[in-house]
């Protein structure tokens, strides 16, 4: 049976993400977060307007999106309730945030060189995408109050870095999903996926090949950085 209720979030489940941010004195912030979704080569990332990860996208245009899979929950979780913003936010401190220099020697993972955007990469992330902010759009734009608290940023996929071993056997460009392992946010709570498909899909009938976005191309033409 079914009842009427008002949760205070609706976070129903959705992969973590690691978001790679360039400081202003040139050093990689790195932030968790799950408001996250994929369409092709783009990404859409919803993040608190006043988080120093927006401060930077906003500045730079340029991200790496380090996804981690269950083996990297431990580290992760000790980014919560940190942040890159020195002073604290209040609305932070009210929530218990710390500002923390050096999220990686925090969490406990490796710096990366990227090829194409200048943060740095979390080289234990079993999947990195390199980024470029194509827009910005506000939520709640209609509401006194609620806007300017929450943007969403649209981010074009720059380059793909894989470990081999998630690729489908004898395929370059496929991820095999029963080798992948998100690690998944749910309600404020870490979760991973269950081994195997619960069924078979008639969707995946359909080659991803016909998916191919037109951004793939363009990451042909992206200059290196400097």
């Amino acid at each position: 049976m079914h009842v009427v209720s008002e949760p205070p979030i609706l976070y129903l489940g959705t992969p973590v993400v690691l978001i790679s941010s360039l400081n202003e004195d040139g050093t990689t912030n790195l932030a968790p977060m799950s408001s996250a979704f994929w369409l092709g080569w783009r990404c859409i990332l919803g993040l608190a307007a006043a988080a120093k990860t927006a401060q930077n996208l906003r500045r730079l245009g340029e991200c790496v999106l380090n996804i981690p899979s269950e083996s990297e929950v431990s580290g992760v979780d000790r980014l919560a309730l940190t942040t890159g913003s020195d002073p604290v936010p209040s609305y932070k401190v009210d929530r218990g945030y710390r500002y923390e220099g050096d999220k990686f020697a925090r969490a406990g993972f490796t710096r990366a060189a990227s090829e194409t955007v200048r943060p740095e990469r979390v080289h234990e992330c079993p999947i990195q995408l390199e980024a470029v902010i194509e827009a910005e759009h506000g939520i709640a734009e209609g509401d006194a109050a609620l806007k300017g608290r929450i943007v969403t940023f649209e981010a074009r996929i720059t380059r793909v870095h894989v470990q081999h071993k998630l690729l489908a056997a004898g395929e370059a460009n496929r991820i095999d999903p029963d080798k992948w392992r998100p690690l998944i946010m749910s309600f404020q709570k870490f979760y991973g996926l269950k081994s195997g498909q619960l069924q078979t899909s008639r969707l995946s009938s359909i080659p991803e090949a016909v998916y191919r976005s037109p951004d793939v191309d363009k990451t042909r033409r992206v200059a290196e950085p400097a």
